[in-house]
């Protein structure tokens, strides 16, 4: 009795340790299937994500161009990549500079500071670049009193289907204009020097001749350069009114003229007409 009571407990042992396993076996099962269907998900998400980041990189933006037509006093290249930053990612700033006679008539003043007439600002992406000139053109600078440039309005305009390369090009362009410009001036110049030295030595060999003819008792022709003088306002005025006189003096004869000849003829017809009686 006791050898069966000890083997029944035994099976019984058996079979709770065999049930245990079962269930472990079958929560690992569990374990690895919701390990796998979470996996699944994650790679399907992370796909979903790379489609997205890959649309966006297909995706170019292309960039655009504002120009802003007034550059306020001490505004710096630096100052305005800080003013229009809080909008966007800006690319390439350019600023045109004051002329060269400006500066110069500056300097002789006392200010050595270069300031700036207009410049050229490019965001990465175009729509960013019109939302800007849309929302900022003619409002201040500054969002406070106390803040420089406050008393300055932003004067931008969006430039359609304008390209850096254009701006680069024109640049270029006044570039070899202004050196040409230049270049003339320079040979007009060194003309001009020369015809004065030119006429300068000439003189001098004119007055050699002179002096040499006056010790040797000779005359020497010497040329009268009559100029005629272009007359003033008024003097053309008194012309004019005098030949209006002079018209009115003819009229007046060619009046007694016709008279004396209108008398004449009545008289001869007085006359003839009383002989024929």
């Amino acid at each position: 009795m006791k050898r069966r009571l000890e083997e029944e407990e035994e099976k019984g042992a058996l079979g709770q340790m065999e049930e245990g396993k079962e269930e472990e076996e079958d929560d690992e099962k569990g374990e690895t299937f919701v390990g796998r269907s979470n996996d699944d998900e994650v790679a399907a998400c992370m796909t979903k994500k790379r489609g997205k980041v890959t649309s966006c990189s297909d995706r170019k933006c292309i960039p655009g161009i504002i120009y802003l037509g007034h550059i306020p006093p001490r505004l710096r290249p630096k100052h305005l990549r800080n003013l229009l930053a809080v909008y966007g990612e800006i690319g390439r700033v350019f600023l045109q500079p004051e002329d060269g006679q400006v500066r110069k008539r500056k300097k002789k003043s006392g200010l050595r500071r270069c300031d700036f007439t207009e410049g050229w600002v490019e965001f990465r992406d175009k729509r960013v670049a019109k939302q800007v000139a849309a929302s900022l053109h003619n409002t201040p600078m500054a969002t406070r009193k106390r803040q420089p440039f406050s008393s300055d309005l932003w004067c931008i305009k969006y430039l359609h289907r304008f390209q850096w390369t254009h701006l680069s090009e024109r640049l270029a362009y006044e570039q070899t204009v202004l050196q040409q410009r230049l270049r003339t001036e320079v040979s007009q110049a060194k003309r001009e020097t020369n015809f004065y030295l030119n006429n300068v030595d000439k003189s001098a060999h004119l007055d050699k001749l002179r002096r040499k003819r006056k010790r040797d008792g000779q005359q020497m022709d010497e040329k009268n350069w009559d100029f005629t003088q272009r007359q003033t306002e008024d003097e053309i005025q008194s012309k004019k009114k005098q030949k209006a006189a002079m018209t009115q003096r003819d009229l007046d004869k060619s009046r007694l003229l016709h008279q004396k000849s209108q008398s004449n003829v009545s008289l001869l017809a007085k006359i003839f007409n009383s002989n024929q009686s």
